[in-house]
């Protein structure tokens, strides 16, 4: 066999062959190394750009990857039935190449025109994901099945011998590799620093480059190929096994991706630095692998037999992971409190992710190229190789995604799923080495002369030991401690003692339900306390529904973002003029399970016939009901968690505005503490750009800064002290005055008092402050950057220094307003 990758060569004999010059491989692989960066880029983007439209619940999500990788798939196998093989590899690689860029343009251009067809259009259940799937596959098919035909296309420039199967396994690495690149570079840079259409426009310039290079070689290239009936005539029997065992390999790689974003998140904190560090070190493990199963398969020895060592390995590989989730990185002596940059933090996760995952990643990546070396025969097309091989795994890789987030981890569990990653792997492995037993004859067991016996002993010995080792794998895998669910990122440091009341791994979110020995009682929502029964996260979580209750003269229909503790939601059912209650919770868990722990706190909230849970993303809702209601807030939702920015961007909140009745009031929870300046001005600032007449109102603790309410109104009217309190004292609202007493805050003008502002105050304090838009999220990236900061304290004070009393908002008479001057420490 030829010792290099002979790609084939126009000449005047065609049943000759000359070795294409190897310095074009280099060159072949930067450039393949170049598209991945962009096709990443895209990926980020674009998801982000769709979970805008079709929301981000765990059903969306499966529908854009599953479309995302489907068109992939689609692309590997059509391109080599629909294109010629005589046609020049490099030239049919420019036009896929430049194909995309003026696609993924053209997605940034109808975007606004999918949305208004699908906000038209929307709807739930069945039909609703329907629709999704519809708006995904119009937006993401037609670039991903161009991005599936790059590998195939290029493959055809390299003949099917074990040099040339190499070199197509080296792409795949490459192509890993730039994508890994393009993962830091979109959520680190580009869409940090910049926004979704600056990233689009490098990744297609990125395209541009590599397309106008490859024209370039293939000028100084030709190519001669078998004829297209020559290649199609050539099979490669008894290769299923293969197939299968790459699609189960695939399957596991994406299954278990999904089970350890989120754990790794739980300790990491759910940020998108978080998620793109994740990323980055799974996809260089893939890249990484694939160098190694590369160099491998063109080895003198039995290709099946290593692709099956491989999954025989990644059972061992997948425990290695799942031990260190859950016994050794969560305990590391970690203090996220007293990381003085976020930089440094991210180190610190780089390395968690890499101890962990790594391995897996690795051995899922060397299977690739090992399983091509496996399939190949010499003489058969190389698109066709490729394209069938890279479709068998991303079938694998969506049905991994799609069951491990929407039917394992609810049902089973992060503990259970991983057992079945192991046991899958296992019988893969028996899958691929099986045939290698069966094939050795009678005469040629142990102890005979068969010139492959030692192979086959091989396998035989590699057969009992994926089942031993399988079993005790299994067996032996540890649970993720509830601790982790329940703390995260402090599980190290933290002090008090808690009992576990509950906790759940749902669709969407981990949640826990934890007591302390004082009779507190917290809400954990992926390693983090979402509610509290504390005096402190009571007194906001009422604020969020009193403070707007009140200042609207008579409610009758409310949303609530969020169901949390349902504390915010049930301060509603105490108003007598309230006859609609809608709460929008992501994960159906929260509050068909945790909110019933807090039933004296939410007064039994969800039992109220006036209620309506929706189990949807919030925005998506507001995005597609045609509902309009009194009073629009929200439960305590961190704008550092990933996706949760797009709940505080100005585009969301024209959207709120639009769905207020007249006279309508919306109020918006700002955290001061794991925040910035910066990041609070940015939330500010945007609520402010709708609603100029905006209030912030504030839960402080003795006189420190800890969270604030952000109140804006369809039409802004004056708010009378004494008004107020005969309201409170009527007897139908007894039960509010009573709720409200409850928080330290006895009268009206106790409530007021929490006044902290207003946006003329602060237009100095926030002149120049970025939006966070729609484009840009920028919010995300800010907030992820100041998650373990604390600087309320400066915060507040920088807001109250600037606050004045509102003469003209807040009226009464003049020992009411006497009163409230002195509860708020002005001086008339």
């Amino acid at each position: 066999m030829p010792d290099d990758p002979t790609p084939i060569e126009m000449n005047p004999n065609p049943a000759a062959s000359l070795p294409a010059p190897r310095r074009y491989l280099p060159v072949l692989l930067l450039l393949f190394a170049a598209s991945g960066c962009a096709a990443l880029i895209y990926e980020v983007v674009w998801l982000q750009l769709l979970q805008l439209v079709i929301g981000s619940t765990a059903v969306s999500m499966a529908v854009l990857l599953g479309t995302y990788m489907g068109g992939m798939c689609l692309g590997s196998l059509a391109l080599p039935r629909l294109i010629s093989a005589r046609r020049h590899p490099f030239r049919v690689y420019a036009a896929l190449e430049l194909g995309i860029g003026l696609v993924g343009i053209a997605v940034l251009t109808v975007m606004p025109v999918v949305v208004r067809l699908y906000t038209a259009n929307a709807g739930h259940g069945f039909l609703g994901i329907l629709l999704r799937g519809l708006v995904s596959a119009l937006c993401l098919l037609p670039p991903t099945i161009l991005m599936g035909s790059t590998l195939p296309a290029l493959a055809r420039w390299l003949e099917t011998t074990p040099q040339g199967v190499s070199w197509m396994g080296f792409l795949y690495g490459g192509n890993t590799a730039g994508a890994v690149l393009g993962c830091l570079l979109a959520g680190f840079y580009l869409l940090r620093v910049h926004d979704m259409t600056t990233a689009t426009f490098v990744a297609a310039a990125i395209n541009g480059a590599v397309a106008l290079i490859s024209v370039i070689l293939a000028k100084r290239t030709a190519h001669q190929s078998r004829t297209d009936a020559q290649a199609t005539a050539i099979k490669t029997p008894g290769t299923w096994p293969i197939y299968v065992t790459i699609a189960a390999s695939g399957l596991c790689a994406l299954g278990a991706e999904v089970v350890w974003t989120r754990l790794l998140s739980l300790m990491m904190g759910a940020t998108v630095y978080t998620f793109s560090i994740i990323l980055a070190v799974f996809l260089a493990g893939l890249g990484i692998g694939s160098g190694a199963g590369s160099f491998l398969s063109r080895r003198k020895f039995s290709p099946r037999l290593a692709l099956g060592i491989c999954q025989l390995l990644l059972a061992g590989g997948i425990a290695w992971t799942a031990y260190m989730i859950a016994k050794s990185l969560p305990f590391w002596p970690v203090n996220p409190a007293l990381t003085k940059s976020p930089w440094l933090s991210f180190q610190f996760d780089l390395v968690r992710c890499l101890w962990a995952i790594l391995p897996a990643a690795v051995l899922w990546g060397a299977s690739f190229p090992l399983a091509l070396a496996a399939a190949a025969t010499p003489g058969q097309d190389g698109g066709r190789l490729v394209g069938r091989v890279y479709a068998a795994n991303t079938i694998g890789a969506i049905i991994g995604s799609i069951v491990f987030s929407l039917v394992l981890i609810p049902t089973i569990g992060t503990h259970q799923s991983q057992r079945v990653l192991i046991g899958l792997s296992a019988a893969a492995a028996l899958l691929a080495l099986a045939p290698i037993v069966n094939k050795i004859p009678a005469g040629a067991r142990p102890g005979g002369a068969h010139p492959n016996s030692g192979i086959r002993i091989g396998g035989l010995a590699s057969l009992s030991g994926a089942v031993i080792l399988g079993v005790f794998l299994v067996l032996s895998t540890p649970a993720v401690p509830w601790e982790l669910i329940a703390f995260g990122r402090y599980l190290p440091t933290r002090t008090e003692k808690s009992n576990l009341l509950y906790f759940g791994e749902g669709m969407n979110s981990s949640v826990a339900v934890t007591e302390l020995e004082g009779g507190v009682r917290n809400f954990h929502v992926s390693g983090r306390v979402e509610a509290s029964s504390s005096a402190q996260d009571m007194r906001m979580e009422r604020m969020l529904g009193h403070i707007p209750a009140l200042i609207h003269p008579k409610p009758k229909s409310v949303l609530v973002v969020g169901c949390g503790a349902g504390i915010t939601s049930g301060t509603f059912v105490l108003y007598p003029n309230v006859e609609r209650i809608v709460i929008c919770e992501i994960e159906p868990l929260i509050p068909k399970v945790v909110a019933r722990f807090f039933g004296q706190e939410n007064y039994e909230v969800l039992d109220d016939p006036r209620v309506q849970v929706v189990y949807d993303d919030a925005r998506h809702f507001v995005l597609t009901t045609k509902e309009k209601f009194d009073v629009i807030t929200s439960d305590p939702i961190h704008p550092w968690i990933k996706g949760s920015a797009s709940l505080y961007t100005k585009e969301y909140y024209e959207m709120v505005k639009r769905r207020l009745n007249p006279g309508g009031v919306i109020a918006q929870w700002v955290p001061l503490y794991e925040s910035t300046v910066d990041t609070v001005k940015s939330e500010i600032a945007t609520f402010f750009d709708v609603f100029p007449g905006g209030t912030i109102w504030s839960n402080d603790f003795n006189g420190q800064g800890y969270d604030v309410v952000l109140v804006g109104r369809e039409k802004e009217t004056p708010i009378d002290v004494d008004e107020l309190q005969q309201r409170l004292d009527r007897g139908d609202h007894q039960a509010v005055a009573l709720s409200i007493r409850e928080l330290g805050l006895g009268t009206a003008a106790d409530v007021l008092s929490t006044y902290a502002g207003r946006a003329s105050d602060l237009t100095g304090w926030l002149k120049n402050v970025e939006l966070n838009r729609d484009r840009n999220l920028r919010l995300q990236y800010l907030a992820g950057m100041g998650l373990n900061s604390y600087q309320s304290g400066i915060i507040f004070d920088q807001i109250v220094s600037l606050r004045r009393f509102p003469n003209d908002l807040i009226l009464g008479s003049e020992k009411s307003l006497a009163v409230l001057w002195k509860l708020m420490g002005l001086i008339k």
